[in-house]
């Protein structure tokens, strides 16, 4: 009786681990295929386009991928949004202050390439007030509460000028809707006007910056990673299978933007490389590859939106081609990936012989105020060695 008690339990003991062992590796596996959703960023970059402001206008157009690329290296991965609104235009006219949303939020990172090209600058009245008020009003914000939302404003007059509404009542319904308000004063920190757009960026727990738009716009550092980032850009290119006449639309803007980044300079078009190789550079919309990817089925896609090459083709043909090309890609993105950590560490050791009282650019200030942001919402940022 006794041998037959013990017995009992020690099987009972056996069922009562294999069932945690069971039980345990399901639960971990469970948490594995939970899906973790991104952190959301809209940002917002406000320009000021009246007629002094070429630098500026030319150090966004260029400059733009440096200022993905920093936050390509934050972690958790981001999900951004961009939009871009423009002020100071008198074509614009009176009634919207001056102000236009060249281009609500976004994650085609080629259409906010397009927008800044299409970009020209126009002598008017600059509404600092009126451009943070549409912003805030007029475009669909992430509303998810550890979402970071945040504007840059920049430009070169006075923040107190808008005859109809204080700037600093506009700040405030920003930071009521948990928007952030930096400011970029266009001139020397110790002009008169600075103090007004420090006033604007500290409402509301914002960063205030000044530039020289003309003198740091553009200082762009070459690398010998240029060419062969460009190169592979070109191997990437090749890799995106366009479904849809948007999708002919969207690739025929990829080359464009392109062609248009890699006539401005070499490190323009080697930071533009290493952003299309970074998560934040999505196309599902437009790409099967990225499409496939994020969810969507190939049998979803009518055979008449497909590629001319991929309509003959059976349905596993398809699925075969659309997996060859994406692993085509994941090998160019990772070797775009690796050359560019080296260029970065490369443009470090440049920028850290220059003189400490040089003038940092657009790029450099967003940068920095996007980072100090974005670690205060609990990111870290990956640094190259």
């Amino acid at each position: 009786m006794h041998t037959s008690k013990n017995s009992y339990q020690l099987r009972l003991a056996i069922f009562g681990l294999f069932t945690l062992l069971f039980f345990g590796t399901a639960n971990a596996e469970s948490m594995q295929n939970v899906k973790v959703e991104p952190h959301k960023i809209d940002v917002v970059i406000a320009l000021d386009v009246s007629g002094s402001m070429d630098g500026l206008i030319e150090s966004a157009k260029q400059r733009l991928w440096d200022i993905v690329n920093e936050l390509g290296r934050a972690q958790p991965q981001p999900e951004l949004r961009l939009a871009i609104l423009s002020y100071g235009d008198p074509e614009y006219g009176i009634q919207s202050g001056f102000v236009r949303i060249d281009l609500p939020f976004t994650s085609d990172l080629d259409a906010v390439s397009k927008t800044l090209f299409e970009f020209t600058t126009n002598g008017g009245d600059e509404y600092v007030a009126r451009v943070v008020q549409t912003a805030v009003n007029d475009l669909n914000w992430n509303t998810e509460p550890d979402a970071m939302r945040v504007i840059f404003v920049a430009g070169n007059e006075g923040a107190h000028q808008d005859p109809q509404l204080a700037v600093l009542q506009a700040t405030a319904a920003a930071a009521n809707n948990g928007i952030t308000v930096n400011t970029i004063y266009c001139g020397s920190e110790t002009d008169g006007n600075a103090s007004g757009w420090r006033q604007v960026a500290t409402s509301t727990n914002g960063i205030f910056a000044s530039i020289n738009q003309d003198a740091a716009a553009v200082a762009n550092i070459a690398t010998p990673m240029d060419q062969e980032l460009a190169d592979l850009n070109k191997e990437l290119n090749e890799t995106y299978v366009a479904f849809g006449q948007e999708g002919v639309a969207a690739q025929e803007n990829q080359i464009e933007q392109d062609v248009a980044v890699a006539t401005m300079s070499a490190p323009a078009m080697a930071s533009r490389a290493a952003s299309k190789a970074s998560p934040l550079y999505r196309s599902e919309s437009w790409d099967l590859v990225d499409a496939v990817q994020s969810g969507k089925a190939l049998e979803e896609v009518a055979v008449k939106d497909l590629p001319e090459a991929m309509q003959e083709m059976e349905t596993e043909q398809r699925a075969a081609y659309v997996e060859q090309k994406s692993k085509q890609r994941e090998v160019v993105q990772g070797r775009i990936r690796a050359l560019a950590d080296d260029r970065q560490d490369y443009i470090k050791k440049e920028r850290a012989k220059l003189d400490a009282d040089d003038e940092k650019g657009l790029d450099e200030v967003i940068q920095e105020g996007l980072r100090t942001l974005a670690e205060e919402k609990g990111f870290t940022f990956t640094e190259t060695e």
